[in-house]
């Protein structure tokens, strides 16, 4: 089989994905559960709406079964996904107190103002929820600091100055 560009650059995806995954068990978890559900439930609600689609006639035309087809492609595509993020992960386990490091709870202070985040993987980040990657310009600034340390982040609207008050 000759490989045409679409396949190239399918290659070049699968090697990216082949790097460390760091999570902690309940995004593992999390992972598992998306990964069952697409595979037996979104498949198989993909399979009738193309099997309905397909009762409707004429499929050059027939933009249902063209929905249907790139769903399932996209469903496809996240399976493969989160396998090998599931194949890739390393489980982080919680820190508690020291430096900054993935598991690690901390909080710090900004202009009067005390928040709490998480250091956790970059599948795992959700920065609304406290939840910041290991990855982000936020993390690398955290990572390795201690109570007490100050750290400045640069950010797209300058720099945020933090004091870490406390690591759990």
């Amino acid at each position: 089989m000759k490989a045409g560009p679409h396949r190239a650059g399918w290659l070049i995806i699968r090697k990216i994905m082949n790097d460390i995954v760091y999570v902690s068990e309940e995004g593992l978890a999390n992972l598992k559960q998306e990964l069952e559900t697409r595979r037996k439930v979104t498949r198989m609600e993909i399979a009738a709406r193309i099997l309905a689609a397909k009762e409707l006639g004429d499929l050059s035309e027939n933009f249902e079964y063209h929905v249907a087809k790139e769903d399932q492609a996209q469903n496809e595509s996240r399976i493969i996904e989160i396998e090998d993020m599931i194949r890739n992960a390393k489980l982080v386990e919680k820190k508690s107190g020291g430096s900054i490091g993935l598991g690690s709870t901390f909080t710090v202070k900004s202009g009067g103002v005390e928040r709490q985040f998480q250091m956790v993987g970059a599948t795992e980040a959700d920065p609304l929820s406290g939840k910041i990657s290991n990855d982000s310009p936020i993390g690398v600034g955290f990572i390795g600091k201690e109570k007490g340390d100050e750290v400045e982040v640069n950010v797209p609207s300058g720099v945020v100055k933090y004091k870490i008050v406390s690591v759990e």
